[in-house]
């Protein structure tokens, strides 16, 4: 896999990230210095799953040499139709995401428009969040594992990793800044890019065939 094709797939990825972070931002008034760990853990397990599904499918790759194109399509178009299918449907409002995840703390203001309360984001909550925008990621990674060697595989996933934590640094802070991300938009792009790369991988292991 390319640097290009890297950085497509690292940016698809970061759909979800995207949008939690933003909600994080929204939602908290805390240091810098737990938006980073925020960030950090988000990046983390974003570069971990693909690594996981990636070793798996470099080392089931042998056993289906013949069909591992068609595998690693299929898994790709699948993730890829499950964000489009996503997007398309009504979303409730992103400040809602975080709750989602067990931590339902709010912010509430005074006359003044001041908080009078500075709630956390748990780092129990943050590894609940990592881990519910890195499932997918996981399949993503079993079907590139098929199409790359293992040196490759942490390569892409080292790129997912630190292009997910400079995303979920750009959504904490469009959230502080009150800005809201077009999730519909975001889930229909990833999409495409992922079914884009599965359609390159298929194409290209045909036509050599």
């Amino acid at each position: 896999m390319s640097v290009a094709e890297s950085l497509l797939l690292a940016v698809a990825l970061c759909a979800d990230t995207l949008a939690v972070s933003t909600a994080g931002g929204l939602k908290y008034r805390m240091p810098r210095p737990r938006w980073l760990l925020f960030a950090f853990v988000l990046g983390g397990f974003q570069g971990l799953f693909p690594l996981m599904g990636a070793l798996t499918g470099a080392v089931c790759e042998q056993f289906i040499e013949a069909v591992d194109h068609w595998i690693a399509f299929g898994l790709l178009l699948l993730v890829g139709s499950k964000m489009i299918v996503d997007a398309l449907r009504t979303k409730r409002p992103v400040d809602n995401a975080v709750d989602d995840c067990g931590d339902s703390t709010a912010l509430h203001y005074d006359d003044q428009g001041h908080d009078n309360q500075t709630p956390t984001l748990k780092i129990t909550t943050m590894c609940l969040l990592g881990v519910a925008t890195s499932i997918d990621a996981f399949a993503v990674g079993i079907g590139f594992g098929l199409d790359s060697s293992v040196a490759e595989c942490f390569i892409t996933c080292a790129t997912i990793a630190a292009v997910t934590f400079t995303v979920a640094l750009t959504g904490i802070g469009l959230g502080r800044a009150g800005r809201i991300v077009p999730e519909r938009w975001t889930g229909i792009i990833a999409g495409l890019v992922l079914i884009g790369i599965g359609t390159k991988i298929l194409v290209e292991h045909l036509a050599a065939s």
